[in-house]
């Protein structure tokens, strides 16, 4: 190619992205499930072809019943098997993201939502909004913040600030993570609007988004979602922001952001271009790269308080694996790890995860009767 030509070339891209508002590039192919909303079907549908139209370089999968969209579909009639060719499909790599609603992560996962803040119209990233990173407070909290970075730098934003919000733990985070940044991990806190300063958020922060990255417990980050989505709205339809996220932690591979059931179009069609976001940066990878540099400076460390180091070494070991088709709520999420283990004791093999509505045990189904027997004699449901 001559220069003349590669310049004409040039020109034509460019000519190409103004009319299009997008650089040529490498098409994300998202899925979107379509059962188990609260405005139905269609409604989530509108979500997805708003994004689809919003953004040429995606293209839009409907995973559910058949309906009348141009938009390529996989035709499901339920939400588990919905849920099931979703997995299949990420796994393929046919798809790149999905979004999806009720999905129970793995404890170690969880997501990080995005919402428009009031005062300034600033994109705010709150780590975290479902599933949980650990079960124990504290220890979540710190990994929260490293989730936190790691999706804001897949948006594009290098040098993410982080601010913790004044919940319970947050003084011995705030603690801990600058005791990480001394050994090397990089860390840029934000400052509070407030006249006192430091990374200790308040509201006023909330409002105006002073971080980039605000941590919080997934029940607080959940509420604050909720809240930011549908303060206009009289409540019961979201309408604002990008849904609850990507699910991040660092062994999770996969792109599935969270959506709620109240959540309408608008915020629907966020979810798409939140979750193809992330898959055009490689989230899982950069995730992966991010904890390293975390474990490098000592976060595991920081993670096992000294009063629990004996337990840890004396850790009972599950039974031969099986797949678990079946879920036990009503444990208490700081009690998972410990009811997960009680059915091991029992010869029962167990894995724990998170869904929207909390924690849950998941179990061979054929063992979902006596594994509820176990936990409810041991106190734990």
């Amino acid at each position: 190619m001559d220069s003349k030509q590669l310049i004409a070339k040039v020109f034509a891209e460019l000519a190409d992205a103004l009319e299009t508002g997008r650089m040529s590039g490498p098409r994300i192919r998202v899925g979107v499930t379509t059962l188990g909303s609260e405005h139905g079907v269609k409604e989530v549908v509108r979500g997805a072809q708003l994004a689809a139209q919003a953004d040429s370089s995606i293209d839009v999968v409907l995973v559910g019943p058949k309906v009348e969209s141009e938009l390529a579909q996989e035709v499901c009639d339920c939400e588990d098997e919905a849920h099931k060719r979703m997995e299949e499909l990420l796994k393929s790599g046919e798809l790149s993201a999905a979004v999806t609603m009720h999905y129970p992560f793995p404890v170690g996962v969880s997501t990080v939502g995005r919402v428009i803040t009031p005062a300034t119209g600033k994109p705010l990233l709150l780590a975290t909004t479902t599933g949980t990173s650990a079960a124990e407070r504290v220890p979540a909290l710190l990994k929260n913040a490293v989730y936190g970075i790691a999706v804001a730098k897949s948006l594009g934003i290098k040098e993410p600030t982080v601010g913790i919000l004044n919940i319970d733990g947050a003084r011995q985070v705030e603690r801990q993570l600058k005791e990480l940044a001394g050994r090397g991990y990089t860390i840029n806190f934000a400052q509070t609007v407030r006249a006192d300063k430091g990374a200790i958020m308040r509201g006023n922060d909330l409002l105006t988004g002073s971080p980039d990255v605000m941590v919080c417990d997934t029940l607080t980050g959940n509420l604050l979602m909720k809240v930011f989505s549908a303060y206009h709205t009289g409540g019961s339809y979201e309408a604002m922001g990008y849904g609850y996220g990507p699910g991040v932690g660092p062994d999770w591979n996969h792109i599935v952001n969270i959506i709620s059931r109240a959540s309408g179009a608008p915020v629907i069609a966020g979810a798409v271009t939140f979750a193809a976001a992330c898959a055009a940066a490689k989230l899982p990878q950069l995730m992966a790269k991010e904890w390293k540099l975390a474990q490098r400076a000592g976060i595991e460390e920081l993670l096992v308080p000294p009063e629990r180091e004996k337990d840890v070494t004396e850790t009972i070991q599950p039974p031969p694996k099986k797949p678990t088709g079946a879920e036990i709520g009503g444990v208490d999420v700081l009690e998972i790890e410990d009811a997960a283990r009680e059915l091991w004791r029992h010869g029962i093999y167990a894995e724990t995860g998170m869904g929207c509505e909390g924690p849950v045990v998941l179990v061979p189904a054929e063992d979902k009767e006596k594994a509820a027997e176990i936990l409810k004699q041991g106190g734990f449901v």
